[in-house]
């Protein structure tokens, strides 16, 4: 009989009282422009309050509990707010939270990165945005000047973007449809930084499966060429080795 008192004194307690941190969801929105990886950045607000006025950032925000089922569902919420894009290639990256991160209190923050076509995108300030504009990823990471802590989540989605690129066919999810195999591969040296060896390349690409012809397109020098889309856009292929930096792919 103790027992059981004790175990319905311990029910009928309130719960104790826990201070909620602001959950955000950021997006890092990959593209290529003029030859170079660049990334989508907003504006912040320059006006009394905001936290890192005037500074740029990763688009991103609340939960917004009413209309996020998930956490992804604000993901691409996000996402759709600043391109116009609906279902690009998406990735949980990771989460970030602390007390410092956010001047308005503890904030923990779930990440996701995604790929779009540049010529798809039609950019949106959105309610919370001065200006919207894309970014030379290289140069936003020796400048180190983002808002938050969003240096350090940009340098961590780049560097997964750069490493799953080595052995997937992530860099197909930055290329308009039809693409040529020629175009495919100044893609992978785009967001790699480096040459990729052609020998091999063309089998590598459609040994992998994850391309279906399109009919014939204009190619280099505007002679037509061969075109291809991406079979599932759900997820990359995957490759059994990586690429090498210089000879034998």
């Amino acid at each position: 009989m103790a027992n059981t008192k004790s175990s319905a004194g311990r029910r009928a307690r309130a719960p104790r009282e826990f201070s909620q941190p602001h959950t955000t969801v950021d997006v890092v929105i990959f593209s290529v422009l003029d030859n170079a990886l660049q990334v989508l950045l907003v504006q912040r607000p320059d006006e009394p309050g905001e936290p890192f006025p005037g500074r740029w950032a990763l688009p991103g925000g609340f939960v917004d509990v009413v209309v996020d089922r998930t956490l992804e569902e604000c993901a691409r919420r996000k996402l759709y707010d600043k391109t116009g894009v609906a279902s690009p290639y998406l990735e949980q990256l990771g989460s970030w939270g602390s007390a410092v991160r956010d001047p308005r209190g503890w904030s923990a923050t779930h990440v996701w990165f995604a790929l779009i076509a540049a010529q798809d995108v039609t950019l949106a300030k959105g309610a919370n945005a001065a200006e919207v504009a894309w970014f030379a990823v290289d140069a936003v990471i020796a400048a180190q000047g983002l808002a938050f802590d969003h240096d350090v989540i940009l340098q961590a989605a780049v560097e997964r973007l750069r490493s799953k690129v080595e052995y997937t066919s992530l860099p197909a999810f930055l290329l308009p449809e039809p693409f040529t195999l020629p175009q495919l591969q100044r893609m992978y040296e785009i967001v790699l930084g480096r040459p990729v060896d052609k020998s091999g390349f063309r089998t590598r690409m459609l040994a992998a499966g994850f391309l279906k012809e399109a009919g014939y397109v204009a190619g280099e020098s505007n002679r037509p060429a061969l075109g291809y889309s991406i079979v599932d856009r759900s997820a990359p292929a995957v490759f059994p080795r990586t690429f090498s930096p210089r000879g034998g792919d």
